[in-house]
């Protein structure tokens, strides 16, 4: 996901649906012979306008390509790819983060199967790559990866006194107590549009379940182990805590200045809980353009006693698919979406935290950007969110019921069976 955007699930309306038909069947958002269409969630600054540099730095070199770009709001990806794979011209290049969503649209047949037209750079990213791999093949290509924390106030944290990020449940409870005792939110949520609700039974499974058991449930599309249900009584635990801002179930991501990301990048909130993608959505959303002279991050706490690994961290990553018409012409425009070129833009502008080419990683200065490639540089495991991992429908199924423990609805072990019933 605005920058770089994590997608929701949840988000599209019948009107959404209509003007997709509309324009699919009129040729004005889809592929074309003679050029290629791209569809990415870059609606927003850094990232639209490194998009639209390297669009048009490609066709410089590509004198007979055309890209038509397209910038979608990032909640619509989910109900706009389906019907446009549905549709008879869906787009060149899509945007979408691999997993089982991917594999979910794999099925259509309209994507195409990259493996033999990617591999003679695809090595070059490294393992990153097998996040959009269906049955052994490639039908997608990731530009960056993602890892999942707490960005807070600096400037906040010193007025309630806390001089040092919390390393454990315990004392983030703690700095909550002391940021509410001064008058100040600790956390803003964004609980309308579900998926930041998710990250919190995410973040409580890594820490109560093994990488075995992680890997194990996933594959099987089963949470059956003890350790899910002990997240979601963690969960609900930690809501208890009453540690949000009034009305965060109808507060939105990343959309306006009362969004979560707008409330932290304003100083109405201390911290969220998102993906190292977020300063790059707060930018447009802040009113102080030193809003992020501010910013500190730091990993989801351990919890005293989980079994998990404490190594592992919740992240994913971004990246676009093809479809099988202009299947050529989009790898090779895909490839150049890797290169050291714009992934050092992506870099540079703030749209990227954690590039997959590592020609990149020398561009990054800023510390705090260092601090969270670091981290998932020397993570154990990197357990890919969940809604994402599963197939399409047990993702939407299993978000659902984690926005439903933020809204007084269900129990520990909810989340857990919205899973299983959904294979």
């Amino acid at each position: 996901m605005a920058g770089k955007l994590r997608t929701t699930r949840h988000a599209a309306t019948a009107l959404v649906a209509l003007a997709l038909l509309t324009a699919c069947g009129s040729g004005g958002a889809s592929g074309s012979s003679d050029g290629l269409t791209w569809w990415h969630n870059g609606t927003q600054d850094p990232l639209k306008s490194v998009w639209d540099r390297a669009a048009a730095a490609y066709q410089k070199a590509h004198g007979g390509t055309k890209i038509t770009v397209v910038p979608i709001q990032n909640e619509q990806f989910t109900t706009k790819v389906p019907l446009a794979l549905q549709s008879d011209t869906p787009p060149d290049i899509y945007f979408n983060q691999g997993g089982g969503l991917l594999g979910t649209q794999a099925q259509s047949g309209r994507v195409a199967d990259l493996t033999d037209l990617t591999k003679g750079w695809l090595g070059d990213i490294g393992a990153a790559a097998k996040g959009w791999t269906v049955d052994g093949k490639q039908y997608g290509v990731p530009y960056d990866t993602h890892v999942v924390g707490f960005w807070y106030r600096t400037d906040l944290f010193q007025q309630a006194g806390i001089t040092k990020p919390p390393t454990t449940l315990d004392e983030l409870n703690a700095d909550n107590a002391a940021l509410k005792a001064h008058g100040i939110t600790p956390i803003a949520l964004g609980g309308k549009d579900k998926w930041p609700d998710a990250f919190y039974y995410d973040e409580f499974a890594v820490r109560e379940c093994s990488v075995a058991t992680l890997k194990s449930s996933i594959t099987a599309k089963k949470f059956t182990d003890p350790c899910f249900t002990k997240a979601g009584k963690d969960v609900l635990d930690f809501i208890a805590t009453k540690p949000f801002q009034d009305g965060f179930n109808a507060t939105p991501a990343q959309q306006g200045v009362g969004s979560s990301a707008g409330m932290v990048a304003n100083g109405k909130a201390a911290m969220e809980l998102q993906g190292d993608w977020e300063p790059s959505v707060m930018k447009a959303l802040a009113s102080d353009s030193s809003f992020a002279s501010k910013l500190g991050w730091f990993p989801f706490p351990a919890v005293t006693g989980a079994p998990g690994d404490p190594s592992v961290v919740l992240g994913g990553g971004d990246g676009f698919s093809c479809t099988v018409a202009n299947a050529d012409k989009c790898a090779d425009f895909l490839s150049y979406l890797d290169s050291a070129e714009v992934q050092r833009d992506l870099v540079n502008s703030g749209a990227a935290v954690i590039p997959v080419s590592p020609a990149a990683a020398g561009a990054i200065k800023d510390p705090v950007v260092k601090q969270v490639y670091d981290y998932n540089a020397k993570a154990g495991y990197v357990q890919v969110y969940f809604d994402i991992a599963l197939p399409t429908a047990t993702g939407q199924a299993m978000d659902d019921a984690a926005a439903n423990l933020f809204a007084g609805k269900g129990d520990a072990s909810s989340v857990a069976q919205a899973v299983n019933g959904a294979g």
